[in-house]
């Protein structure tokens, strides 16, 4: 049997890390199990939903990595859940309901206040014609809901372990809003029957939501899927997403945090699982690697900072010819591979390059710690053609006529040279500095 899976984001937003986790785990179970893995675009939504989302949902998709076997928009579907809405009523499973939100509201209220679940009372099922044409003379429109069959409802959960529920401590859900629209709960599981869908990876926000689909899947005729139920991403403290966390988008991380696609594949495939976060050299490794049974039902930790650190070791392996285009593309394409080769291990992302490549070409403000020494290693440049071996032949000389060692010796002729206490090592760096501009600096002048 060939595996079908589906990542289904509504397009009223950006893909923010949340749903990235989705699709990746998604994405690698079907390429795992080499199944068909299906983008649906949940967008019955008109009035939230726009063209732009979808493009930019498929744009970060495709710079992750994670291609599609096939795509379809919901909206291009309404007659197949109309038709599907259909048969429910004809089997005396859809049933028709009259109450406003204000009066459903109330009815919550009264439950909660009395000490009760606030399940739907079906009070619906007990109105007579005369009833319901009174309301349709009121010009009320109704809503439609699914009608649960008591019982128990379980099912083997790939993250949960074994599930059940109850069907009287549920409410019937509702499949179609008094405007016409059709909710997700019918609309998901008509694509998922006529898709043949195999397994379903999702939120743990919508276990109650499954246990009223399985009964739609099989009042629809359909193979109900296995389900595995995640336990959604918390910050680094254990606490719920910030809203400044929780609408991180994948756009923003590659295009203002310069995080690079492997990076955050490595890094949301195997948070909250048992294995370690650390970064993978390729796609096919993380494939490989690919566990249901190790994603934990504890709680994962969202933490920029151990993504970015997964960033910068992904950056120090980059070669020169890999990056080269990107730096074209960012307006830096004179810089040449030995300075690529030269920063790079001191680069957390590609970006970071233009610092450096200003810190060497362009005019910095020296720091001068103490301008008699600066003044003494400046008389003891070495004259150029310089080479890797220049930076080492010239402490020497340092050393001999100065009782400076250790960092109270390189620290000031870094601070002078490159105007900062951290970075690449000098002997890669010094060259490429020249010597017209490391004698100006060390004389305590911009350049």
């Amino acid at each position: 049997m060939t595996t079908h899976v589906r990542f289904a984001p509504s397009p009223t937003g950006k893909l923010h890390v949340g749903n990235a986790r989705t699709a990746i785990l998604t994405w690698l179970f079907a390429r795992k199990t080499k199944g068909h893995f299906l983008l649906r675009i949940d967008d019955t939504d008109v009035e939230r939903s726009s063209e732009e989302n979808t493009s930019l949902i498929q744009k970060d998709l495709t710079w992750l990595g994670m291609n599609w076997d096939s795509t379809f928009k919901q909206s291009d579907r309404m007659d197949h859940y109309t038709k599907a809405l259909e048969k429910l009523k004809e089997s005396g499973r859809a049933y028709a309901c009259y109450e406003t939100a204000d009066e459903l509201a109330l009815k919550r209220k009264v439950q909660l206040n009395r000490g009760l679940p606030p399940v739907y009372d079906r009070e619906a099922l007990t109105l007579s014609a005369e009833q319901i044409a009174q309301y349709e003379k009121e010009g009320r429109k109704p809503h439609w809901r699914f009608k649960l069959v008591p019982g128990l409802i379980t099912w083997n959960d790939h993250v949960r372990g074994p599930q059940q529920f109850d069907a009287k401590d549920i409410s019937d859900p509702v499949l179609v809003r008094e405007d016409g629209r059709v909710l997700y709960t019918l609309s998901s599981v008509v694509d998922d029957c006529e898709c043949e869908i195999t397994h379903i990876l999702r939120g743990e926000d919508h276990v109650t939501n499954t246990a009223t689909q399985i009964q739609l899947f099989e009042a629809l005729g359909g193979k109900v899927p296995e389900f595995g139920h995640m336990p959604l991403i918390s910050d680094k403290e254990g606490k719920g997403l910030s809203k400044r966390l929780g609408s991180m988008s994948i756009e923003s991380l590659r295009e203002e945090e310069g995080i690079e696609p492997l990076a955050i594949l490595s890094f949301l495939a195997k948070l909250g699982t048992s294995d370690a976060i650390e970064v993978k050299p390729t796609l096919e490794h993380l494939i490989d690697e690919f566990d249901m049974d190790k994603i934990s039902r504890a709680t994962p930790k969202f933490d920029p900072d151990e993504l970015l650190r997964l960033n910068g070791k992904l950056v120090k392996t980059l070669s020169y010819e890999s990056v080269k285009p990107r730096l074209i593309q960012d307006g830096f394409g004179d810089i040449p591979e030995d300075f690529w080769n030269a920063i790079v291990s001191n680069l957390e992302r590609v970006s970071d390059v233009e610092e450096w490549w200003h810190m060497a070409r362009q005019e910095i403000a020296p720091v001068i710690e103490d301008k008699s020494f600066s003044d003494l290693a400046a008389s003891l440049l070495p004259a150029e053609p310089w080479d890797i071996n220049t930076w080492n032949q010239w402490v020497e000389e340092i050393k001999k006529v100065s009782d400076r060692k250790g960092k109270t010796l390189f620290m000031p002729l870094r601070q002078a040279l490159t105007g900062k206490e951290h970075g690449p090592e000098l002997k890669n760096l010094l060259p490429l500095i020249g010597r017209e501009k490391a004698l100006l600096r060390l004389q305590g002048a911009k350049a």
